[in-house]
């Protein structure tokens, strides 16, 4: 455009000069004529450079929204490799126990000196307490994710150093990781180790210590292929035959197959959930198998304009590790080699209650019984109850103290009992 002017004056200027050494100066006329066509020239050639600068603006701008439509938008949280956004999160958990059991010991190296495990607690022998730090219930987790089509794909592993086969306390108290969920998902489905479906995880009550009233809880995180279509959800999980029988070798064939319907509200959630599974098993020379089922209803009701109210009830044959971290199993085998389910029923109701600002009372009550064939030995479980109160309040932002106090009580089919009585300090930070 400078160029353009810079013509227009020369061109002005060659013109008056070429007037002014003419012998006969053309008429005023002729010069505003000339002046007239060159200014028609110069918007002309404006004009065109205009038009052409144009074009490259809207290029530029094409060539910016296309990018910005193929780029991904970057997550509030995380950061991106590529097409990929990575989002680091964990827990990091102390828990202090003081244990009293009246009835036996638990071994050193347990992982039930970690948190309560219904059917470990020991009958038929002497008194004993014993102090426990841990925080082996720390963990980490590690999320990514990338769009795909008009979704996106998801991979979630997570890790802590509960029962770990390595460390001990005699010096370092190293433990090693171990796998605690690893899935990916991709619009409704679902493939990899996450919590089972037959469970409701917004029912699990609040606690200070990892894990609380699991005597009739179904708790369950195993390998799966899960589809989920509005409120309906349908897996097949991992199978296993667990046998009140030493010595009986897992051989089950087909998946559990599991079916969960959810209602969600104003008022909360809750869920029915069915289960079928194959219970198959090998004893010695023989080879034996049934079929077991159960029903849950599960969920968490609100209560007024904070609490809420957190419960499971189960029932059915066969159901064994899928309630009471497996304090109960799901079959017996007799001495003919036939296989049997077991029946069992239970559950557990929980009562959460926030006051001031940060702090919450919670309170509850847990318990499982099992019809066990006449045959079974009698040192297998027949019940398990529990009952605790804890008080939480969180310190500073994601930073939770708190202090429970739990009883929990096993009976064997030979009516001998014993009883856990257990009072725990923790500190927790979420990230």
């Amino acid at each position: 455009m400078r160029t353009s002017f810079r013509m227009l004056l020369l061109a002005g200027t060659a013109l008056v000069s070429s007037s002014a050494a003419c012998a006969e100066p053309a008429s005023l006329e002729d010069r505003i004529a000339a002046l007239e066509a060159m200014v028609a020239d110069l918007k002309s050639e404006l004009a065109a450079e205009r038009a052409d600068t144009d074009r490259e603006v809207v290029r530029l701008e094409t060539i910016a929204s296309t990018a910005a439509a193929e780029k991904p938008a970057a997550s509030a949280s995380g950061f991106m490799v590529g097409d990929t956004t990575f989002r680091i999160s964990g827990l990091v958990d102390l828990d202090a126990h003081f244990t009293s059991l009246s009835d036996g010991a638990i071994d050193g190296a347990s992982i039930a000196r970690d948190f309560y495990i219904p059917g470990s607690t020991p009958v038929g022998g002497e008194d004993t307490q014993f102090t426990d730090f841990t925080a082996e219930a720390s963990r980490f987790a590690f999320t990514a994710e990338r769009p795909f089509g008009d979704d996106k794909v998801t991979g979630y592993v997570e890790l802590d150093f509960l029962g770990s086969a390595q460390g001990n306390e005699l010096v370092t108290n190293s433990y090693s990781p171990r796998l605690r969920r690893a899935y990916v998902t991709y619009g409704n489905w679902l493939a990899g180790q996450e919590w089972t479906t037959f469970q409701n995880t917004s029912a699990i009550p609040e606690s200070a210590s990892f894990l609380i009233l699991s005597d009739g809880m179904v708790f369950v995180r195993q390998p799966q292929i899960r589809y989920t279509h509005g409120n309906w959800q349908f897996a097949l999980e991992n199978p296993n035959t667990d046998t009140v029988n030493a010595g009986a070798r897992d051989e089950t064939l087909m998946p559990d197959v599991i079916g969960r319907y959810n209602w969600k509200g104003d008022y909360g959630n809750v869920s029915l959930a069915g289960i079928a599974r194959q219970l198959r098993a090998d004893f010695g020379p023989s080879e034996d198998e049934t079929f077991g089922y159960g029903l849950s209803l599960s969920g968490q009701v609100k209560l007024g304009k904070r609490d809420d109210i957190r419960f499971n009830l189960i029932g059915g044959e066969g159901l064994g590790r899928y309630v009471g971290l497996a304090a109960i199993r799901s079959a017996a085998v007799d001495a003919s080699g036939q296989v049997e389910a077991i029946p069992g029923y239970g559950g557990f109701i929980a009562w959460r209650h926030p006051f001031g600002e940060t702090a919450r009372f919670n309170l509850g009550y847990s318990g499982q019984w099992a019809d066990n064939p006449d045959f079974v030995a009698g040192t297998a479980t027949k019940s398990v109850q529990s009952a605790y109160g804890a008080l939480l309040w969180d310190v500073a932002p994601k930073v939770t103290l708190g202090t429970e106090l739990m009883y929990g009580l096993r009976e064997t089919e030979s009516g001998l009992d014993g009883a856990l009585t257990r009072l725990t300090f923790s500190t927790k930070y979420a990230f």
